[in-house]
């Protein structure tokens, strides 16, 4: 079967382009591991414009309800490699299928690196947090740990130290890798305490998050333990993609090279949302991000069958 366009993904950049691509008559299929994405593991998102605080994974859910309505189909599945076609579509080849398609939207997200340590995956979203923007307001008058030694590190840290009753600040090396002004703003505040030299060996609680075990990387056995409400994972992204490889052009952290309008370097294969090289990763600018990559892509498609592209803007008319 063949498609107009697939999207990889189906988080806030993914669900979006299929909305829009979807309400375009484009024959759309999504494809990705999960739903939702990073949005769906916030257990509150409150900055999302429209809606009062909602829990991460109902979003999502209403993207993904949106997305089908308008005939999107979505499927469960990996993707394992796209390769172009002689015909100037492509072929997806997931673990179980393979599909043709004149356009692509890579829209798969990032993950954010992980403490690979016991307890973290078990308090997910009751207690272990990957973004403090997101989850910050609910650790208001809590005690919370950041793990971490780069400015996203120190960020969480300089924002918390606002909102939290104390925080913890946790990395690997004697020095933080971020910004040095940043560091040394934290160190004047009277509510923040460095671990250095130290890292999370295992996260404690019931039904939620109570305390992390803390070691001492130059003392083997020298072990600590912190009561916590929270642990901010603030350690990273990575672009876990292998089927990308040699297919566009990334950047040095394997993010998806991208125009304004989210082409990347491969005609008909558009990119959206966190795994590229947008500034900020958001789910409102994920949002955006698919948008743009969903009427991108249905001008190309509208321009490769022969016809006039028209893309109509608050000022004029331009004709393509």
């Amino acid at each position: 079967m063949k498609y107009d366009v697939i999207i990889v993904g189906a988080g806030a950049a993914g669900l979006t382009a299929a909305i829009y691509t979807a309400r375009r008559s484009m024959k759309t299929l999504v494809i990705s591991q999960d739903i939702g994405g990073q949005a769906s593991m916030a257990s509150v998102v409150e900055n999302y414009p429209g809606f009062e605080p909602i829990k991460g994974a109902e979003l999502m859910d209403k993207f993904r309800a949106q997305a089908q309505k308008f005939g999107a189909e979505i499927i469960i599945d990996e993707i394992r490699k796209i390769q172009p076609d002689q015909d100037g579509g492509f072929t997806v080849l997931t673990s179980n299928q393979e599909y043709k398609t004149e356009t692509v939207i890579l829209a798969f997200g990032l993950s954010h690196r992980h403490l690979e340590v016991p307890g973290e995956e078990k308090f997910v979203g009751r207690g272990v947090v990957y973004c403090a923007t997101c989850d910050g307001p609910l650790y208001k008058g809590k005690r919370v740990a950041i793990v971490g030694g780069g400015n996203s590190a120190l960020d969480a840290g300089v924002y918390m130290s606002d909102i939290a009753f104390r925080v913890y600040m946790i990395h690997r090396r004697s020095e933080f890798r971020g910004e040095e002004i940043l560091a040394d703003h934290l160190a004047k505040k009277p509510n923040v305490e460095f671990f250095l030299n130290s890292k999370i060996r295992e996260i404690k609680g019931e039904q939620r998050v109570k305390s992390i075990i803390i070691e001492d990387i130059n003392e083997a056995g020298k072990i600590r333990e912190v009561e916590v409400d929270g642990v901010f994972v603030e350690i990273g992204y990575v672009v876990k993609a292998d089927f990308i490889k040699g297919l566009v052009e990334v950047d040095a952290q394997n993010q998806i090279k991208i125009s304004p309008d989210c082409e990347t370097s491969v005609p008909g294969i558009f990119a959206a949302g966190d795994a590229t090289t947008v500034s900020y990763k958001q789910i409102v600018i994920s949002a955006g991000e698919g948008c743009k990559a969903a009427l991108r892509a249905h001008l190309y498609l509208q321009k490769k069958r022969g016809r006039q592209g028209i893309i109509i803007d608050w000022q004029t008319v331009k004709n393509h």
